[in-house]
């Protein structure tokens, strides 16, 4: 029996580059480079590990959603082991909210065909973590989530999810809907063997008609949710000295007395 598993993977701005909002308070990421979501690179280690205890009879598709460039979130996905990829690409997606983009991605998921889905817990920029239960939520099917450990045997998905005070073994019948955290294991790196495979795999691009989708309900003019107000962050300040002349701990007590530490 054949498993098709289809991993959702984000393109973001690098969280270590000098961040800035557009006019519209959407992300300006013509003004920062772009990257795989770390924590969509373990949900690429998992179907790949689930591939690999699975056999030969396994097809790893990885699907985005975003601009031109994040055909290099996808090629970095393949470069890991995915065997092919889908971008949806459509300048009515601008300002697409995590409601409007399990949208997209269901629609998506449903042409490409699936036995199970494979999230990261949570976007690196936009922090939501709720897309991978909108996307159970929208195909109909199961959804086992925020995993640290997960396993397809028997047409069933295992996983054990961490709690603060438990942890819980969880399964459900596929088709389903998985998320891994970042203790399901490292994600493993590119090879140069993967990275000149990677060229020759297949990426399909589909747009909104091709999915059926109406541009009114996602982007900005969709969205459920909006940034209302922005601020730069202000720069950081010189902090404060405190030289020990024989009182300086009393000094140190009163700063942090002053800013409510103690």
């Amino acid at each position: 029996m054949s498993l098709r598993i289809v991993v959702t993977a984000k393109y973001v701005p690098d969280a270590t580059g000098d961040r800035h909002f557009a006019d519209d308070l959407t992300v300006d990421r013509d003004d920062v480079d772009g990257l795989l979501s770390e924590l969509d690179e373990y949900a690429v280690e998992q179907a790949l590990r689930i591939s690999e205890n699975a056999g030969d009879d396994v097809e790893i598709t990885v699907l985005t959603v975003g601009p031109q460039d994040a055909k290099d979130a996808l090629r970095k996905a393949l470069s890991m082991g995915a065997d092919k990829a889908i971008h949806v690409e459509d300048d009515d997606l601008h300002g697409t909210d995590a409601i409007g983009t399990s949208l997209v991605l269901a629609r998506a998921i449903e042409k490409a065909g699936f036995d199970l889905v494979v999230s990261g817990m949570a976007s690196t920029d936009g922090t939501a973590g709720v897309v991978p239960a909108l996307l159970a939520e929208r195909l109909g099917v199961p959804q086992v989530t925020l995993l640290s450990e997960v396993s397809v045997e028997d047409g069933v998905v295992k996983g054990r999810r961490d709690g603060d005070a438990a942890s819980e073994q969880l399964e459900a019948s596929l088709p389903a809907v998985v998320s891994v955290t970042d203790q399901s294991g490292e994600a493993r790196y590119p090879s140069f063997k993967g990275i000149m495979a990677a060229k020759k795999k297949p990426v399909e691009s589909w747009d909104l008609s091709d999915l059926e989708i109406d541009a009114e309900e996602v982007g900005l003019a969709g969205a459920w949710t909006k940034v209302e107000a922005a601020a730069e962050r202000p720069a950081r300040t010189a902090g404060t000295i405190v030289k020990d002349e024989g009182e300086a701990g009393k000094q140190l007590a009163e700063f942090l007395a002053s800013q409510k530490f103690i």
